[in-house]
Parts: C-alpha cells; structure tokens; sequence
C-alpha cells in the first residue's frame, strides 16, 4: 500500500514539468552569467582606454605647455620692441587652439558608446525573448 491515489500518471508527469523549469532556470542564469561577465569585459576596457586617455592627454598637455612657453619667450626676445604685439597674437591663437581642442574633444566622446557589445547582446536576448512568447502565444 505504499502506492496512493493521484501519485501514478500524475506524478510521473511532474519529473518532467520540474526538469523543464530547471532547466530553463539554468539556461536563465547561463544567460545572465555571460551578460555579467560581458559588462565586466567592456567596464575593464572603458577603464583601460580612459587611464591611458588620461596619462596621454596629460603628457601631451605639459609638452605643449612647456613648448609653448619655450616659443613665446624666444619671440619676446627677438621681437622685444613690439612685446606687446607679439603677446597679443599668442594668446588669440592658444584661445582659438583651445576652443577647436574643446570642440574636437566633445565630437570624439561623441561618438563612442560604452558598453555597446553589452547593449547588442542584451537587444538580442529580448528580441528572441520577444520572439519566443510571440509564438508561444500562436502555437497556444
């Protein structure tokens, strides 16, 4: 008598039923297993490219800096009647240098989207997500 009602047919079909959601549960996490390690993948390459962003543009910045200097007080010196002249005509072109820097600067920024491989794959997900329920819902 260890058999009672309801567990024959009935119980096999359960196996079957708690299998499949194990298994989708598995391919869930899978999925968003993979998704996370993506973000950390494009998080540590973000990171990467703005450090080496940043030790460049600085490097470049003091080399610039210090050149200029060089320059600005080379022409003072040969020009040192018209001083005035010769510092004007240098800080109207630096300003107008820095202001198509700065506008370079934002065009570039511009134009990269971080985490664009993250974003493509989880557009994916839910475009065959979509799909599934979609015919999920015509085959029902």
């Amino acid at each position: 008598m260890s058999s009672t009602p309801g567990t024959g047919a009935g119980a096999a079909g359960n196996p079957g039923l708690f299998a499949a959601l194990r298994g989708a549960a598995t391919t869930l996490v899978a999925t968003a297993r993979t998704r996370i390690e993506l973000a950390g993948n494009d998080l540590e390459l973000e990171r990467v490219r703005l450090v080496r962003t940043l030790i460049f543009g600085i490097s470049a910045l003091f080399c610039f800096g210090l050149g200029i200097i060089v320059l600005i007080g080379l022409v003072l010196v040969l020009h040192w009647e018209s001083r005035v002249l010769v510092l004007a005509g240098f800080g109207g072109g630096l300003i107008a240098a820095g202001a198509l820097l700065f506008l370079s600067m934002q065009r570039i920024n511009r134009r990269r989207q971080a985490f664009a491989a993250t974003i493509a794959e989880l557009e994916e997900d839910l475009r065959q997500l979509r799909a599934a329920a979609k015919h999920g819902q015509d085959g029902s």
